[in-house]
């Protein structure tokens, strides 16, 4: 379910700053009014003076309309900017909102370095469309108005210049086109350099200790010809539409002035009206002025449409429902999902009971990070659904689900302050025992102990591991209180002991927990395992049972027929095998303290029943979380 897309970002602009273009158009309108009547005032002015009359008041009526020619033109100054300020702000709050409603989404399709291309440069340029067009509408009002000062003046005047005037507007068809093209590929080329810049910031350390430091720098500069050629061919078409300008625009002023001189032989106009049609014939002919303004509505226009690409994503829509008191049950039914045209996950079933911990393991490649963000509406499936406790999660509202469902990632970005902000990011209503809590339970407390201030200490000022960095993430994880806990790969930094600890309190009684495991010993402190391969569910089982597969211990690295890490012995020798759906009785116990309790994990293509048990449903073996560790070895493979 997806909610529509946003409209054309340029035209949002102009209606959150309609009142505000309006009174630009109208002062600069207005100043226009002023420079066509300053040339008249002027004529009149000296025809008197020429004839001896009195013309004090028609010179202080010119040196009137000066002044105010001058205020209006600085309150189209002010408000110009203005426009332009709220503009982009508000372009600029559209598309980060729209990023994050999109979610993982925005950054899979155009990439971080580009959207930030886009937020930062693209929404400025496009923030100026509405000014832009304001006076571009004041510019036209120049030569138009020109025209007809022209044409009341004398007939013939404004039909010397109208001969010329097709040319002049096949000049500015052409140059209003080939800038729009130059100014697309010069942001394409942007956007391509920052894509690239983004990607190197995010992996400086791994080219620091390549050494591949000057290889990165061409790589990331080495779209810069094809920039440079747009922006040369930018202003080589600016210019080229300038040189035409000076041509054509003379050229129609000298005749005017040409016919002008007649008719003043001819006693037809005076020589004030000649001066007046002179400055006439310049205003008509402004097409410097009409160059600039269709140049910036050119670069806005292009900069919108990349905004666009963006605000046309549809994002998801949330529904009305909210949860019914429930333990947390997750059900995946016929769950299909393909990212650039391949299928990653396929028909996939399982059910997760309330409470109950589940490791999802498989090879890369094979849709873990994929399915634990289905899991929590971080994405949307092609095919089928997801449901907690027996609701869509695309029927919930926004703030039921994020309520419902917390993440921890192996990378967790880390937002706020403060780190003691850094974990409540999110909550309501923050209480500091709730955060010291959390943090002693993602074994982060004597870290931030140590820190200069502790909890208050600015994040930017507490310098951070990568297991540090993780521990912080799960710490804001364990603070949000929730139905589903789903972790993807966000223990993968952590020591072996910080793990085991961590691990624990994950086991301890409580939401229900969907883990992205990469090693054999996180998997073996699970209730069940759901195995991935080949984009579908191949087994659900204990890791003790599917242990015994050595494609399974494959997964992890290892061939050899050991005892499964952390887990007893296997109590019969019944090997699972792909087969039909079922339900297996799943242990459900706390590393910690080794209690042992039962639920259901449903899936399709899972482990078949074994000799001597019921039909379809296998007999589990009863499992102590603290059973024999793996051998050396087999830890060193994970």
């Amino acid at each position: 379910m997806t909610r529509p897309a946003h409209r054309d970002p340029l035209r949002t602009a102009l209606r959150h700053t309609g009142v505000r273009c309006a009174a630009l158009c109208a002062v600069s309108t207005a100043a226009t009014a002023a420079g066509l009547l300053l040339p008249a005032v002027l004529g009149r002015a000296l025809d008197l003076l020429l004839a001896g009359a009195p013309a004090a008041g028609w010179v202080g009526r010119a040196a009137a309309l000066a002044l105010l020619l001058a205020l209006l033109d600085g309150a189209a100054s002010v408000l110009a900017g203005t426009v332009d300020a709220r503009a982009t702000a508000r372009l600029r709050k559209l598309l980060a909102g729209q990023v994050l409603a999109l979610g993982p989404r925005a950054v899979a399709r155009f990439g971080s370095g580009d959207l930030v291309a886009r937020l930062v440069g693209n929404a400025a340029q496009a923030g100026t469309g509405p000014a832009a067009l304001a006076a571009l509408l004041a510019a036209l009002a120049g030569p138009l108005g020109g025209v007809v000062a022209l044409g009341l003046l004398d007939p013939w005047l404004a039909a010397v210049f109208l001969a010329g005037a097709p040319v002049l507007a096949l000049l500015l068809r052409a140059f209003t086109r080939d800038t729009s093209a130059c100014v697309t590929e010069y942001q394409r080329v942007q956007g391509r350099i920052a894509a690239a810049l983004a990607e190197a910031v995010d992996g400086h350390r791994t080219i620091a200790a390549a050494g591949l430091q000057d290889r990165e720098t061409a790589r990331v500069l080495r779209p810069l010809p094809e920039l440079a050629r747009a922006g040369h061919r930018m202003w080589r078409v600016q210019g080229r539409a300038a040189a035409q300008a000076v041509t054509v625009g003379p050229l129609l002023h000298l005749a005017v002035v040409a016919v002008a001189g007649l008719l003043l032989a001819r006693h037809r106009i005076s020589v004030g009206e000649v001066l007046a049609a002179s400055r006439y014939a310049v205003l008509a002919t402004g097409v410097g002025v009409l160059v600039g303004q269709l140049a910036a509505v050119s670069r806005a226009r292009a900069s919108a449409v990349r905004l666009g690409e963006v605000t046309a994503c549809p994002a998801p829509a949330h529904g009305t429902r909210r949860l019914p008191p429930g333990p947390g049950r997750l059900e995946l039914r016929g769950v299909t999902a393909r990212r650039d045209g391949r299928t990653v996950l396929d028909g996939v079933d399982l059910t997760v009971p309330g409470g109950s911990v589940l490791a999802v393991v498989g090879r890369s490649g094979t849709g873990k990070s994929l399915l634990a963000g289905l899991a929590g509406r971080l994405t949307d499936p092609d095919a089928g659904e997801v449901l907690l406790d027996g609701v869509p999660l695309a029927a919930l509202t926004h703030d039921e689900l994020r309520r419902a469902v917390t993440y921890a990632f192996a990378r967790p970005a880390l937002l706020g302050t403060t780190v003691e902000d850094t974990i409540a990011f999110g909550l309501t209503v923050p209480s500091p025992a709730g955060i010291r809590a959390a943090a002693r339970k993602a074994q982060a407390d004597a870290y931030i102990r140590r820190l200069p201030e502790g909890y208050p200490t600015r994040l930017a000022d507490a310098p951070r591991s990568g297991g540090e960095s993780q521990r912080l993430g799960l710490a804001r994880a364990f603070a949000h209180p929730g139905r589903l806990f789903v972790l993807d790969d966000a223990l993968s930094s952590l020591d072996t002991v910080t793990e085991l600890r961590v691990t624990r309190a994950l086991l301890a009684p409580g939401p229900t927990r969907l883990i992205v495991a990469r090693r054999a010993t996180t998997a073996a402190r699970a209730d069940a395992v759901a195995w991935l391969d080949g984009g579908r569910l191949r087994a659900v089982g204990t890791h003790t049972e599917l242990w015994r597969d050595p494609e399974y211990r494959a997964v992890f690295g290892t061939t050899s027929n050991t005892t499964a890490p952390n887990a007893t012995p296997p109590q019969t020798t019944a090997a699972p095998a792909a087969g039909p759906k079922q339900t297996a009785d799943v242990p459900r116990a706390a590393a910690a303290d080794g209690e042992t309790a039962t639920g259901d994990v449903t899936a399709q293509d899972a482990t078949p029943p074994r000799a001597g048990g019921p039909t379809g449903t296998p007999a589990a073996p009863k499992r102590t979380a603290d059973g024999p560790r793996a051998a050396a070895s087999d830890r060193g493979t994970e």
